[in-house]
């Protein structure tokens, strides 16, 4: 026996993916053991997490994410956008279609062009009030921490926004698990550090919780921190967010779009 399963990237933010659509392949409660294992870099395939991409009764397809911490996540940008280049390469899907996951139905767009894929995906309302993060405190949405203004919100999953004149110059390794673990976020936040990079434009970078260490990309935290930029007035409406591994597009309307690409890395199977 074995497991077959597909390696997939978003901007560098990586996954396993393991389609569950016709049956389950790995047991519930082995999932997070089973990411643990597998995302691991030298002893495993090596992953930021491990999708299992399952039917629904409420959507055309449902996404679960476990982190390399045995944790689930309730969403992920990038992941989402992974989870449906396989499901539409599969014939699962069309070029629209829908998505359950933890934070609901989640609408998602998608084609190629010139053999280069990218999706649209209609993200979760960024969230600013600390009831929506969860976290302690009064309702101010912002807080000082290691001499950062820390602005928190909710995009799916919570985050902490930090604005630097150069990002590179913060030691987003020291910094970081710090303010992740703060009190004032009572499940923890991923931890973005910001520059304004132009006119509508930004520069990020992302300590995620679960992985527990800064990933190239990542899509909730692209569309928190233009979020917050905007709602500062440092931006617009459509906002480039480069990330480490590539650039976002952030859409700011009636919804809030996130645009970018995702690839197949490769393909395998596990021995049993």
């Amino acid at each position: 026996m074995e497991i077959a399963f597909t390696k997939l990237q978003g901007n560098g933010n990586d996954f396993i993916l393991i389609d569950e659509h016709d049956r389950e392949v790995i047991p519930e409660d082995m999932k997070g053991a089973f990411a643990a294992l597998y995302c691991d870099r030298r002893f495993g395939i090596g992953a930021d997490g491990a999708l299992f991409l399952q039917v629904s009764d409420a959507a055309d397809i449902r996404m679960r994410l476990f982190q390399p911490d045995e944790s689930e996540a309730a969403f992920c940008g990038n992941g989402i956008r992974c989870l449906a280049k396989y499901a539409y390469d599969a014939g699962y899907v069309e070029e629209s279609c829908s998505v359950e996951t933890g934070v609901g139905t989640v609408s998602v767009t998608m084609g190629y062009a010139d053999d280069e894929f990218s999706a649209t995906v209609a993200m979760p309302t960024p969230a600013f009030e600390r009831s929506a993060i969860p976290a302690t405190g009064s309702g101010e949405y912002r807080e000082e921490i290691l001499g950062f203004t820390v602005y928190a919100v909710h995009t799916g999953v919570p985050h902490a926004v930090i604005f630097a004149e150069e990002i590179d110059a913060v030691d987003i390794a020291a910094v970081a698990p710090t303010i992740r673990s703060h009190p004032t976020f009572i499940e923890g936040a991923n931890v973005n550090l910001v520059e304004v990079g132009g006119e509508d434009a930004l520069r990020i970078r992302t300590f995620e919780r679960g992985v527990e260490g800064e990933t190239t990309s990542c899509g909730t935290g692209a569309t928190a921190s233009a979020a917050v930029a905007r709602r500062l007035g440092k931006v617009g409406d459509v906002v480039r967010v480069e990330t480490a591994g590539g650039p976002l597009v952030i859409r700011f309307g009636e919804s809030v779009t996130m645009e970018g690409p995702a690839s197949t890395v490769f393909a395998g199977a596990i021995p049993l």
